[in-house]
């Protein structure tokens, strides 16, 4: 939530302190390659010196970052800021993500991060409505005083996350568990064999290079669609609520309610499909209600209840398909790489969002709404193909031909 809110609140809180759009538009970018330039490092930090040191450090970070805007409003200072929330936001989520995929049991592995990706979901539906509500009170600096607070309480929150220490505690086929007991496994058997032998044996290892040092490529299943529908998400985020102003909906911010009241409900009811059907099956469904969100939205300009209604389809394709798609590139990883794989799903949300929602910006000057909702649509059906092609197949019984 602080995060999304820094994304849609600094651009009206520099618009109130005089600033142009253009430096608003500048500052998205440094946020955006600031946490993409730290995905590449977070991924193999996390699987190194462990989730939690990388979970507190990008929270510290993101704390700093939010708070110093409200005590100084240099240029400067505000860029010098946009890098650091970057920074900590990769990292405290990088983190996290790898974090909430360790304790599962793997029975429940797409169920259970379908609950983290509720996080997420929610993250960013409720955390600009926050954002707004917030700087638009006096001073509008309680923008950054309030989000604070919340970075406050999230660096608070990373020090119950300690099963680092004792893994014995997880459920016994928790990925992090099972790799814990295999290297003492192995530890104690070259203690045995240097024993036995008087002389070290040295343990083979598997050395990553280039970029499989930072990102895990078993990951791109899963990344990949997430890549062609992240843009569609970006436009609800940065558009959908001026989107209804422009059509003089009544309460505009209630799309963003509804969709987050969606996305609660869809999470609930994940234990009967998340982890038993297959994962295109599933995303069928989603894109199914992205595309009638979306075309809800083309009839708005006729009726307030499509507006609202579309929000209730928009939730239920964002609440199923981040955690989907995480779940497909953690599944099909190593757990040791969990972490690497962690952050090429998430660059890839990134990357989508971030791009997208400055294409849509331009679409949306040069042709209207309605096309650009139309593009949007696009993005939703092209990254359906993506995941027909790239959605491991799953295994037929020996049976069947």
């Amino acid at each position: 939530m602080v995060g999304q809110g820094l994304n849609s609140g600094t651009s009206v809180f520099l618009a109130r302190m005089g600033n142009t759009a253009a430096f608003a538009g500048a500052l998205a970018a440094v946020f955006s390659a600031s946490a993409a330039v730290a995905r590449i490092a977070c991924g193999p930090l996390v699987d190194r010196a462990g989730r939690l040191r990388v979970m507190v450090a990008g929270a510290v970070l993101l704390l700093v970052g939010t708070l110093l805007p409200a005590l100084s409003s240099n240029d400067i200072v505000f860029v010098v800021c946009r890098v650091v929330q970057g920074v900590g936001f990769s990292a405290a989520t990088t983190a996290s993500a790898t974090a909430a995929a360790d304790v599962l049991p793997r029975s429940r592995l797409g169920e259970g991060i379908g609950y983290y990706g509720l996080g997420q979901a929610l993250a960013m539906s409720v955390g600009p409505a926050l954002a707004l509500l917030l700087v638009n009170t006096d001073p509008a600096a309680n923008l950054y005083l309030g989000l604070a607070g919340m970075a406050a309480l999230c660096v608070v929150l990373t020090a119950f996350c300690r099963y680092e220490r004792n893994p014995s505690r997880l459920p016994a086929t928790a990925a992090y568990r099972r790799l814990f007991e295999e290297r003492e496994r192995r530890a104690a058997d070259r203690k045995n064999r240097r024993s036995a032998s008087g002389a070290a044996d040295a343990e083979p290892t598997t050395e990553e290079r280039g970029l499989q040092r930072v990102f895990e490529p078993s990951a791109l299943p899963g990344a990949l669609p997430m890549l062609v529908l992240s843009p569609a998400f970006g436009f609800g985020i940065f558009f959908a609520g001026l989107y209804g102003t422009t059509l003089g909906v009544g309460n505009p911010g209630l799309f963003y309610t509804l969709s987050a009241l969606s996305m609660i409900a869809v999470r609930l009811k994940s234990k009967s499909f998340m982890d038993r059907v297959a994962p295109i099956k599933v995303f069928t469904a989603s894109t199914a209600c992205g595309l009638a969100g979306f075309a809800l939205l083309l009839a708005a300009g006729a009726s307030e209840i499509a507006y609202y209604a579309a929000g209730i389809l928009y939730g239920a394709c964002l609440g199923v398909s981040m955690p989907l798609n995480q779940s497909v590139a953690v599944k099909n990883t190593p757990p040791e790489r969990w972490g690497a794989a962690n952050a090429l799903y998430l660059l890839a949300s990134d990357i989508g969002i971030g791009i997208g929602s400055a294409v849509w910006g331009v679409v949306n000057d040069a042709a209207g709404f309605p096309v650009t909702i139309c593009c949007v649509m696009g993005c939703i059906l092209a990254s359906w193909v993506v995941a027909w092609f790239s959605y491991p197949k799953p295994a037929r019984p020996h049976n069947q031909p």
